[in-house]
């Protein structure tokens, strides 16, 4: 089945999943995507509450350069391990499953680092909120990609790109209120890392009455399951005609063999979509992205800002990945995603070269201070609002469904690790060279990921993922070598 129809403006557009559907169904689905989502507000918290609370831990933990970065990237490295293994485990116990014993392991990670009494316990226990956030960025996408129509995937699975943002704003607010309140007494920092406990809490309350995703039950052949959950969120005739297109999907996938790491492995397309997989997650993280994210205090103090002020202006960077996150979703479902990651790699690699260009040229003063912080706005504007939740929504899409979980898992490790290795090095290296040096070597590695998605990266908007499917299996299985882009590819 394809229910893509002319759009009259050289697209496709999917009928309305709401045509002659009973009241509730678009209720439904969003009430789906918030609960879901809050998966996406813990991640976000836990990846952005270190960057207030560090210099804080610092002085009472007694923290070097290299335990900073130490207890920053123990969760970036628990992440890599949480991606795949949350991949592997959702494709075979189930996307909702997951994600609620996800919820417990956030709830069990972020109490042991807000009890932590030195600096092992802290990593170890960050280690374990790692596996919960790797484990997340790759079974919540799924989840909502496998649930929404395909004419409204975009905006859903970003919504969880949105939350990612939210999370990162309320920590980054949080912690400014918290250190004006508390600032001067012990263990402030213990007051940030807590409130993460709550929306856990959420997470696994509201997974307990959501449905399991439809395409994972019909891939284990439980057709009548699925197209009950299909039609909680479809019209009756859109369930149906939907389900028969996932099932013969299925039964050509079975045909093949199985989808065990073996046939995953000795399958040429795979094989290249996991090449692609992963260097879209090298490209969202090659930027630096997380720097700002983990060390924007930081950055802003090393810029000219006293302490107080940097916690405060860095909510700045909250707000505009918030609000540049509603306008990349807006955008998803009207412009090519392949084309709008480009744009946003564009736009960081100029904003991080003038990062650089301000630390290294401008006097030391507010006048530096002011310059870096719009850089690093604008940098977030073009990462969250078009960068990420293209990443994201990529992921989710270009794997089959029978192996999606264990794929995008795959490029998340790959994801993370970037990730890891980027928050490791990075005190060292603004120790070491300087802040305007270490941001040159983001933009040399941002111009060599602007060429690999100009090359490799394949258009993937205005189909359903069986579609898609279908079309990869036969662009990659007839020649190994991608086409020089040239309209959707």
């Amino acid at each position: 089945m394809d229910v893509r129809h002319d759009s009259g403006n050289g697209g496709t557009r999917t009928a309305e999943v709401t045509e002659g559907a009973p009241p509730g169904v678009s209720r439904r689905l969003r009430l789906v995507t918030v609960v879901a989502t809050f998966g996406g507000l813990l991640f976000g918290y836990d990846t952005g509450v270190i960057n207030g609370a560090l210099p804080y831990m610092a002085d009472d933990l007694g923290l070097t350069p290299l335990t900073e970065g130490m207890v920053t990237s123990s969760l970036l490295l628990g992440a890599a391990l949480g991606a795949v293994t949350g991949g592997r485990l959702s494709d075979a116990r189930g996307r909702r499953r997951t994600i609620l014993a996800l919820a417990g392991v956030f709830f069990v990670g972020a109490l042991g680092c807000t009890l932590a009494p030195d600096t092992a316990v802290m990593v170890a226990a960050r280690f374990v909120l790692g596996l919960a956030v790797g484990g997340a960025s790759v079974t919540v996408p799924v989840y909502l990609a496998e649930v929404s129509p395909a004419e409204r995937r975009g905006a859903l699975v970003t919504r969880n790109e949105l939350m990612i943002v939210s999370g990162q704003l309320l920590a980054f607010t949080s912690n400014a209120v918290i250190a004006r309140v508390g600032g001067e007494s012990g263990g402030v920092w213990r007051w940030m890392l807590v409130i993460a406990t709550l929306p856990a809490v959420v997470l696994w309350c509201g997974m307990l009455v959501m449905p399991e995703s439809p395409r994972w039950l019909a891939s284990k052949a439980r057709f009548g399951e699925a197209l009950e959950v299909l039609r909680q969120v479809r019209s009756r005739q859109r369930a149906e005609a939907e389900l028969a297109e996932v099932s013969a999907l299925a039964a050509e996938e079975e045909r093949e063999g199985p989808g065990g790491r073996q046939g995953k492995g000795a399958t040429p397309w795979l094989r290249r979509l996991m090449f692609v997989g992963c260097g879209i997650a090298i490209v969202q993280q090659i930027t630096g992205v997380n720097t700002i994210m983990y060390y924007g205090t930081r950055i802003l103090t090393d810029a000219g800002f006293a302490s107080d002020s940097a916690l405060t202006a860095n909510i700045a960077n909250g707000v505009i990945s918030v609000l540049a996150t509603f306008v990349g979703i807006w955008l998803l479902d009207r412009v090519d995603r392949r084309p709008m990651l480009m744009a946003g790699q564009i736009g960081t690699i100029a904003a991080l070269l003038l990062i650089g260009v301000f630390s290294l040229t401008l006097p030391a003063g507010d006048g530096r201070a002011y310059a870096v912080l719009a850089m690093t706005v604008t940098f977030l504007a073009f990462q969250q609002g078009a960068i990420s939740p293209v990443t994201w929504l990529m992921l989710s899409e270009i794997f089959p469904t029978r192996t999606r979980g264990f794929g995008t898992g795959a490029a998340a490790v790959v994801l993370w690790l970037t990730n890891f290795l980027i928050g490791l090095v990075f005190p060292s290296l603004v120790s070491g060279i300087g802040i305007s040096r270490t941001f040159f070597l983001f933009v040399a590695a941002s111009v060599l990921a602007l060429a690999f998605v100009r090359r490799y990266v394949p258009e993937t908007r205005g189909r359903t993922l069986e579609t898609l499917e279908a079309e990869l299996r036969t662009r990659y299985r007839n020649s190994f070598a991608v086409h020089r882009p040239s309209g959707r590819w």
